[in-house]
């Protein structure tokens, strides 16, 4: 199976649920719902993995040019045998890569607990994917760290299938209970009055859509959902402020 490769320009806004309204009702005649889910609703919950020393968290936070996570994913709600996406997320200045695999949530558990010495004894849709994860995951030593939830509404543009925007709503997260299967439930760590919107574009936005942004008085905003989720559920709270990263222990 062909490795599944993302490559596109993210633009995030942080919006109250009065402008989501709004911008939904003025983008209609131009976007259409995505096919996953109801009418382009599902449920996004993540496994994200972190180092102890938070390599990960201070090069978000540090806004490093080239920086990276790792996350298993999963759509809705599954059992232990359902489909999973192991994926590496990959961001350069404003454009983001993914690399990513299906696999499922069993068998991804069987090589989060290392059951196998050698990638190739582990079934995924490409084994190519598993050993570049693996890579950076030995690396940064990097474990399973926390679970962020929220609900999606993603839409594509009619005349332009590049275009993507999604709607993040009731985001959450913990640090318990690292298993998928068993739901979508956590702290909140954004009002619930507020929208986390993603521009996802190849190249750059249409004018149409920049005009209707300004119209609405969105603006840009950095929102991370891992560094945000982390801080909240850190105790001791993460050191505020930029410190020093090194990669891999170097």
């Amino acid at each position: 199976m062909a490795i599944e490769i993302f490559r596109r320009k993210e633009q995030k806004y942080l919006i109250t649920t009065v402008q989501y309204e709004q911008l939904i009702q003025q983008i209609s005649p131009f976007m259409r719902p995505d096919k996953f889910g109801e009418d382009g609703k599902y449920t996004v919950t993540s496994l994200y993995f972190e180092s102890d020393d938070h390599k990960i968290y201070f090069e978000t936070k540090n806004k490093l040019k080239y920086r990276q996570k790792l996350r298993l994913r999963i759509y809705d709600d599954t059992d232990i045998h359902g489909t999973a996406f192991f994926e590496v997320k990959q961001k350069h200045k404003k454009v983001v890569n993914k690399r990513r695999m299906l696999i499922s949530l069993s068998e991804a558990y069987r090589y989060i607990n290392r059951l196998e010495s050698c990638i190739k004894n582990y079934e995924g849709s490409n084994i190519q994917v598993l050993r570049e994860i693996d890579y950076f995951r030995n690396l940064y030593r990097l474990e399973p760290e926390m679970i962020v939830s929220y609900d999606r509404h993603a839409l594509h543009c009619i005349t332009d299938p590049e275009l993507r925007i999604t709607f993040d709503s009731n985001l959450r997260c913990r640090n318990e209970d690292l298993l998928l299967e068993n739901g979508a439930y956590g702290k909140n760590f954004v009002d619930s009055n507020l929208v986390v919107l993603e521009v996802k574009v190849n190249d750059s936005v249409p004018l149409w859509l920049t005009r209707i942004l300004q119209q609405l008085n969105c603006e840009q905003r950095s929102a991370s959902k891992f560094c945000t989720s982390l801080e909240l559920l850190k105790n001791p709270p993460l050191p505020n402020g930029k410190e020093n990263v090194t990669v891999g222990g170097v």
